[in-house]
């Protein structure tokens, strides 16, 4: 719509507060009383509390007698002639409207064969309209929604509507928004409209995945949908899609295994998919002409369009990631899906934003819109009805879609008292659920200790947390590209490695730590090496496992970034959310290149499951059962001990070398144990070892004292 031109502009700030602005060029037209007029030309004389001369405008803080009532179109007069309406201002974000209008019941669409109710959240709107469109766009249709208590509008419509296409006409003040219902959970092609669909006509048959006794039992596997199937030797039909998801049997040209099957047999037990909500960045109706990773939500109920076979189809891409989730645990693994409940796409354009103006996203002291995610809004989740939206939608995608975990995009955004509620809802629909999130402590006007982030993780029980201390300690720094870690030579970090192996004191227990070098995000591990080591190709193959053999063998929760077990590469890009299929495409032909290397990682993987001294739950247990070997020069060494009663061996020695240089290390008590890996090989029949070890190399090595065998 055209913008509305105002010779001052008015905003209500409180529930009886006015702000009015007067623009110091026409500053002589307007002289005080200023007057509220309501939509019957009732007049109240509204009365000055404050001035203040800003730097073009003249500021009024006025108050009314009694509370603005919503919902009614309002004018505020100075003189005989000038007037202008009454926007909706920080109002909105007072304690004071969300307690008045906070709403318990359920919104959206909810069909049936004989009926549809629509119900929307439009707490300022002063009408709310529903436009409907029948499947084969002939029919146009708009009716009159009714308002009722706590800022709904809802309308039944008699009739079976499966299929009509539906938006919303919101009128705020004087301007009409046209919007996709926030709640909808089907969408035409690109996210324009709404769909109402018949919930029998996209079921899909419901298989359990293995489940899990604590999060540390996961092996988190992450996965961009598209990545995974495009790569032309991927060996998969369906490049790209949902239903890559469902195919057996897949293999190179070489004759590997690929897609699910490869998954299964590197004995991963969560797959984390990279968000799947309908998101900005890839024309859907040409999805081979862009790429993105998904962080530009749309729609954070209805399934990303350009993964579907057909995206015009509504109901095909809900079936196609229903039974792409299904076939996934048919086959024993269980899906987590990326949330990115922090932020928008465009704020100004988002059904948020066009149904409640101001108030699902946070503003700063001056009224403009905080920043904190980088992308220009941060959802407000400390308000009830933004609160309520994010548990709403994540009981919809454990219910319906039937996910096993939620990973939080820039869980640091979000508040504490949300996060504990998700909790709570979550272990209610689907115990032993996996949460955990990113907690990066961002610029919002959030007070700290109210936000979801890594330092207030001892107020979240239950949640994890992305450990990147683990990460650059192990690594090197994230963001200073020539920092080296442990793994790749820095012997300075071993004190910093042994608190993560320890499960990383700082947390509640173990299970808080999700242990990784690598993501999508950054560099891969391998393009990090190629900028800051001169090593040859065997060199950092070896450092390379060594960095993913501490992981997997540390305490707390292991994460794996796709093909890393192979070398990713994206050719040096560190930012690659927006990159073509070349740079972002998990490379099949480098797992048959290096399948070596991804049978190691196997074989560290069935280690980690076989043995529950790898997964210790509780901080005392690691207290109890994990000591490090003194005088081990720079290598780490540790032993897990007195474990006979939890695990199948009665004590395990680890130990993580940095360096090339043969060395000796003598073990504990002159004892003899039997050497299950080295760096190079997993033994078939382990290799007897007398009192002392020799190290031959960068690298993971681990030994045991078996049950009975001495």
């Amino acid at each position: 719509m055209p913008k509305i031109s105002r010779p001052f502009e008015a905003f209500l700030d409180g529930m009886n507060i006015i702000t009015v602005l007067v623009p110091k060029s026409r500053i002589r037209c307007f002289r005080p009383p200023f007057l509220l007029e309501d939509d019957q030309g009732k007049r109240m004389e509204l009365f000055i509390k404050e001035t203040a001369e800003l730097n073009e405008h003249l500021k009024y803080v006025l108050e009314s007698e009694n509370t603005v009532p919503f919902g009614r179109i309002h004018k505020i007069c100075c003189g005989d002639s000038e007037w202008t309406d009454l926007q909706i201002g920080a109002v909105i974000r007072t304690p004071e409207f969300d307690k008045a209008h906070f709403y318990e019941g359920p919104l959206g669409a909810f069909y049936s064969r004989e009926r549809t109710v629509f119900k929307v959240w439009a707490p300022t709107a002063s009408a709310a309209i529903l436009e409907l469109q029948s499947p084969d766009l002939a029919q146009k249709k708009a009716f009159q929604m009714i308002k009722k208590s706590k800022g709904v509008f809802e309308i039944t419509i008699e009739g079976n509507l499966n299929g009509w296409i539906y938006l919303y006409q919101i009128h705020v003040n004087t301007e009409r928004l046209e919007t996709v219902d926030p709640y909808a959970t089907a969408v035409t092609a690109n996210g324009e409209k709404g769909v109402v669909l018949d919930p029998a006509e996209i079921k899909v048959d419901k298989h359990q995945a293995a489940p899990l006794c604590s999060p540390c039992d996961a092996v988190i596997y992450e996965v961009h949908i598209r990545d995974f199937s495009i790569h032309d030797d991927s060996g998969m039909q369906d490049k790209g899609k949902y239903l890559a998801f469902t195919e057996k049997n897949t293999e190179t040209s070489d004759g590997f295994s690929t897609g699910v099957s490869y998954l299964q047999e590197l004995g991963i037990t969560h797959i984390e998919l990279l968000p799947v909500h309908n998101f900005a960045g890839v024309d859907e109706l040409a999805p081979d002409k862009s790429y993105n990773w998904g962080y530009n939500p749309l729609h954070f109920n209805a399934p990303e369009g350009s993964y579907a076979l057909d995206p015009e189809q509504p109901k095909s891409r809900i079936i196609e990631l229903k039974t792409a989730i299904q076939a996934l645990h048919k086959n024993g693994l269980n899906v987590i899906m990326d949330a990115v409940y922090n932020h928008v796409f465009k704020r100004e354009a988002s059904p948020f934003e066009k149904t409640a103006p101001g108030y699902f996203f946070r503003h700063d002291e001056f009224g403009f819109p905080s920043d904190g995610t980088g992308v220009g809004n941060d959802m407000a989740s400390e308000r009830l009805m933004v609160r309520k939206y994010i548990l709403d939608s994540v009981r919809y995608w454990l219910e319906d879609y039937d996910v096993d975990g939620i990973r939080f995009d820039l869980m640091g955004i979000l508040d504490i008292e949300t996060v504990l509620q998700i909790k709570k809802l979550a272990e209610s629909v689907k115990p032993g659920v996996l949460l955990f999130g990113e907690g990066w402590n961002l610029n919002t006007p959030l007070e700290d200790g109210q936000k979801a982030a890594l330092q207030n993780a001892d107020k979240m029980p239950g949640i994890g947390f992305f450990n990147d201390r683990f990460r650059d300690d192990v690594k090197g720094s994230t963001f200073d590209l020539p920092d080296l870690g442990f793994a790749l030579g820095d012997v300075r970090k071993k004190a910093a490695v042994q608190q993560g192996i320890a499960g990383s004191p700082g947390f509640l227990s173990p299970e808080q730590s999700i242990n990784y070098v690598e993501s999508h995000d950054n560099h891969t591990f391998w393009d990090k090496m190629a900028f800051c080591l001169k090593d040859d190709e065997k060199t950092k193959r070896l450092r390379q496992r060594l960095a993913m053999s501490i992981v997997l063998l540390s305490q707390g929760v292991p994460f794996l970034h796709s093909g890393q077990e192979f070398f990713r590469t994206k050719q040096g890009d560190k930012n690659s959310y927006k990159s073509s299929d070349e740079i972002n495409q998990l490379d099949w032909r480098k797992r048959a290149l290096f399948h070596e290397d991804a049978e190691y990682v196997r074989n560290m993987i069935a280690l980690r499951k076989e043995h529950p001294a790898f997964r210790l739950r509780k901080p005392e247990d690691v207290k109890k059962h994990l000591s490090f070997m003194e005088q081990t020069g720079d290598m780490i060494a540790y032993r897990l001990h007195g474990i006979a009663e939890i695990d199948g061996w009665n004590e395990i020695i680890v130990v993580h070398c940095p360096f090339e240089r043969k060395e000796e290390l003598k073990l504990p008590d002159k004892k003899s144990y039997l050497l299950y890996c080295d760096p190079f090989t997993f033994f078939n029949e382990p290799i007897p070892v007398n009192s002392t070890l020799q190290l031959n190399g960068i690298g993971t090595y681990v030994l045991c004292e078996q049950k009975g065998i001495f």
